[in-house]
């Protein structure tokens, strides 16, 4: 098996990329079907967000599990393929490791420290865990990331001063207005996103709140929790005319707004400003919409430079957030050396055959004078009641190590049997090691690019 990532993010891709590889909730159960039923996939997560969209995926030993993905990613979408590996990045082995604890400790994210990304991570994973596509590694892997992402949190001051994307959404609206005290905000889509900012533009200033989703009873929700006015959906344009700012964020799949739409609401505004963000992917505004006059239309990519000021601290603190990953990648290594099953077995019967002989050595003595035929019954003995009490469990562990939350039968097995203390075994497991984080493959690469055998015992060993 091999840990493999293909992906895209804010940082190889624009929008107009991005909104085209988005996997909804809703259609994960179809993605992730597709994916195993390639044959070069075993395990799949698709963590699918507004700044990026990455298929992590345990992929069989020596196939090419990366390409198999772009097609997936290509056919699923209807994208040209070379066109598409364009904007697409690639890890594999504890590269894969390195980059999901990045991601989870939002040390990847458009602005360092938000905090989103953390559930949304764990979302990815319990539709890969509900759709039977999370086996042991990917179990293990990413609700270890949780753990990273947790430890990052309370551990460093990454999260300080907030600047989130919907954050971000308020600075720059304080940027077009002097003031936002006495503004009036309509918030078209009453998800999370569209919460968090209406949370900050309220704090900030704002004195009413309208909210717009063609759920008219959750809009009510949303408006409640503000002091503000649901509309209904309808409304949506007549009801614009009183806003100073509209913030956007839908899981519509084509535009809400157009040009049209919003030239109709300015009729009567008198010239005063119209300040749009559409924070959706895909996007809810048509950009035509920036062609108006006084009016000013931005999308999340337009957000990335809004918290600049921010980001100086930020970046101390991720220099101790890399630490933490550090220590995370050692543990989670540790973990994958352990947990090959075959050898879980074999080192409780070596220890149990460890035991049998020195405590056989100690009772040969006290009896003293037995015959050669005798001293083979006793050994013949022990041995045979050694191996029943060891056949069923060690059969019945080989049997769930395969399943999901399997892993943990080995982690129980071996802190029952005592083997974590053990520094043997090591060489045994480098096998799932040199697999899964394919460093043989890439030390044979790199010494055939160099031509030196030194360079394949340093590659070895880093």
């Amino acid at each position: 098996m091999h840990l493999t990532l293909v992906g895209l993010s804010h940082k190889t891709a624009p929008v107009e990329i991005r909104e085209k590889l988005t996997f909804p909730a809703h259609r994960q159960e179809e993605a992730l079907s597709l994916l195993l039923s390639t044959p070069e996939v075993a395990e799949a997560v698709v963590l699918s967000t507004c700044n990026r969209t990455e298929i992590y995926a345990v992929t069989a030993a020596g196939t090419d599990g990366s390409g198999a993905v772009v097609d997936f990613l290509a056919d699923y979408h209807d994208l040209d393929r070379h066109e598409l590996v364009r904007y697409l990045y690639f890890s594999e082995g504890e590269a894969v490791v390195r980059h999901l604890f990045r991601v989870v400790a939002s040390l990847d994210s458009m602005v360092i420290g938000e905090a989103q990304i953390l559930g949304q991570v764990k979302e990815a994973y319990e539709h890969a865990f509900a759709n039977d596509s999370a086996g042991r590694i990917f179990n293990k892997l990413f609700r270890q990331s949780f753990e990273v992402g947790k430890r990052v949190r309370s551990e460093t001051d990454i999260g300080e001063n907030a600047v989130s994307i919907s954050y971000a959404a308020v600075e720059l609206a304080k940027k077009v207005f002097d003031s936002l005290d006495g503004r009036t905000v309509l918030i078209l889509g009453a998800g999370k996103m569209s919460e968090l900012t209406a949370k900050h533009l309220v704090s900030n200033g704002v004195k009413t709140v309208l909210v717009a989703n063609r759920t008219y009873e959750r809009a009510q929700e949303l408006a409640c929790r503000f002091c503000g006015l649901a509309i209904r959906y309808d409304e949506l344009f007549e009801r614009m005319r009183e806003a100073d700012i509209v913030i956007s964020s839908t899981a519509a799949t084509s535009y809400v707004v157009t040009k049209d739409d919003v030239a109709a609401a300015r009729k009567g505004r008198r010239g005063q400003p119209l300040f749009l963000i559409d924070i959706a992917v895909p996007r809810d505004i048509d950009p035509d919409v920036n062609q108006l006059d006084d009016v000013f239309l931005y999308d999340i990519d337009d957000l990335s430079g809004v918290v600049e000021s921010n980001l100086e601290e930020r970046m101390r603190e991720a220099r101790r957030a890399e630490e933490i990953i550090g220590e995370e990648m050692a543990a989670f290594e540790r973990w994958i050396e352990s947990m090959e099953v075959v050898p879980t077995v074999a080192a409780i019967r070596a220890k149990a055959e460890q035991v049998r002989s020195a405590e056989l050595e100690k009772a040969l003595k006290r009896l003293g004078g037995l015959s050669e035929k005798e001293l083979k019954t006793v050994d013949a003995l022990t041995t045979s009641i050694v191996n029943k009490m060891l056949h069923g469990p060690t059969a019945r562990l080989k049997m769930v190590a395969g399943e999901k939350d399997g892993y943990t039968y080995v982690e129980a097995a071996r802190f029952l049997y005592g083997l974590d203390s053990n520094p043997e075994g090591k060489a045994a497991h480098a096998g799932l090691i040199r697999s899964l984080f394919g460093r043989a493959e890439r030390a044979a690469e790199r010494a055939a690019d160099k031509g030196t055998q030194s360079e394949m015992g340093d590659t070895i060993g880093c």
